[in-house]
Parts: C-alpha cells; sequence; structure tokens
C-alpha cells in the first residue's frame, strides 16, 4: 500500500566535510524505486560539517548572536536541500519548503525541505512537516546505529538503547535546543514529536540496505523513539 515517509537527512551524510557524491547517488536510487512503488517522501537536510565550519568561523572573527549562528546553520541546510531538490529532477516539487507550518499540495512524488527559523533544528521542521501531512512517524538518519544512554565514545557504561518512550528519552537529551550541538534528535523536537504522538526512528543512514528494510516494513537496526 502506498505511503507517505518522512525522513531528515543528515547533514553529515550529505557533507561531512565534502559532498559524499557515492552516498547521494546510492540514495538517489533507493528513494526512485520507492517512488515506482508508488510511495512519496517528504525529505530534510541538516547543514553537514559546512553549517558547522561557518559557526566555529563566525564565533573566531565575531561576536555572533545566538540568532546569528542558527541562520547561519538554516542556510547550510538549505544549499543541502537545493541539491537534493535538484537531483530528483522532476520527481520533485519546484520549491524547497522553508516553513514547515504551511502546507503544500505537491503533486510530485518528492517533497524537499530545508531549515525554518531560529530555535528550531532540522528534526523540529521534521516533526512539523510529518504531523501536517499526516505521517505517523519521522525516520531520522544519522551516523549512528542506535541512541545510547551516553557517548559511548566517552563512556564505558553507556548502554544501547533499541526503544525509549519519549519522556525517557528527553531525560537524556534536556531541554535545551543549541545551535551545532550533537544530540541524536533535537530537544526541542522531541517535545513536540511527543505531544503529537509521533514515533521517531534513528537509524545510521550510511546503511541503505538497513533503511530499505525501515521502508519495506522489515526487520532493521535503529532505535524506536515513542
Amino acid at each position: 500500500m502506498p505511503k507517505l515517509f518522512v525522513i531528515s537527512v543528515g547533514g553529515s551524510l550529505i557533507n561531512p566535510g565534502q559532498v559524499d557524491v557515492n552516498f547521494l547517488k546510492n540514495f538517489q536510487r533507493l528513494i526512485i524505486s520507492q517512488t515506482q512503488k508508488g510511495h512519496r517522501f517528504i525529505l530534510i537536510t541538516g547543514g553537514g560539517k559546512p553549517a558547522r565550519d561557518y559557526l566555529d568561523t563566525l564565533k573566531i572573527i565575531s561576536n555572533p548572536k545566538a540568532d546569528d549562528l542558527d541562520w547561519m546553520g538554516i542556510y547550510a541546510t538549505r544549499l543541502n536541500a537545493q541539491l537534493v531538490r535538484l537531483m530528483f529532477g522532476k520527481l520533485s516539487h519546484p520549491i524547497v519548503i522553508k516553513d514547515p507550518n504551511k502546507k503544500v499540495a505537491f503533486k510530485q512524488k518528492i517533497l524537499v525541505a530545508g531549515g525554518w527559523m531560529p530555535g528550531r533544528s532540522t528534526d523540529d521542521d521534521a516533526v512539523r512537516l510529518a504531523k501536517i501531512y499526516g505521517a505517523d512517524t519521522v525516520v531520522n538518519l544519522s551516523n549512528i546505529n542506535y541512541v545510547y544512554t551516553k557517548d559511548p565514545r566517552k563512556f564505558k557504561d553507556a548502554k544501547l538503547i533499541k526503544q525509549i518512550s519519549w519522556k525517557d528519552f528527553r531525560k537524556i537529551v534536556g531541554s535545551r535546543w543549541d545551535p551545532g550541538k550533537n544530540l541524536p534528535f533535537d530537544p526541542t523536537a522531541a517535545k513536540l514529536a511527543e505531544l503529537s504522538r509521533l514515533k521517531v526512528i534513528i537509524a545510521n543512514g550510511k546503511n541503505l540496505k538497513n533503511l530499505k528494510n525501515i521502508l519495506e516494513d522489515k526487520k532493521f537496526q535503529g532505535t524506536i523513539i515513542g
């Protein structure tokens, strides 16, 4: 049965230091194959390494406000969104979505969105888009296989999480959003997802076979929140 999928594509997948052409080609191939089965997609892009580089540069050469840092990151997400939109050609709606609260009637198979406004991450955008278009799940693709109770690179006692409630997840990530902060899912977006009764799947976007399993409702690696 045809379904609408909302996928948040982490910027580190698109540009971890330079544009990852192989990832984009393989991702493009997978999504197109799924559209041929009747599925439709809303894709939200992160900013990746360029966003962090610009934020760090601003901090060094200026005294930016929080909003300034957010806007810098937002424009990085929109650049990535244009790349993703254009690589799908006629399958994509011709305009990158900048406001996730305004529903557009898109006839194409794919709708692409970038960042929205200061104080909001692309995770937040993904949750809002899922809500407004009636999707019940957001697939969040990053560079991790699972969420852990702590950073496993720093703490040996970090425990892998396969499924967790929003209440318990929010205890891990806190409640504050900071530009450029590396968290598995934005705390403010987590609160909105909980209120909207959405499910979020966090998985490693590099493993596109695993993403295919998620889309086809098969067994997969990843953390389910909600």
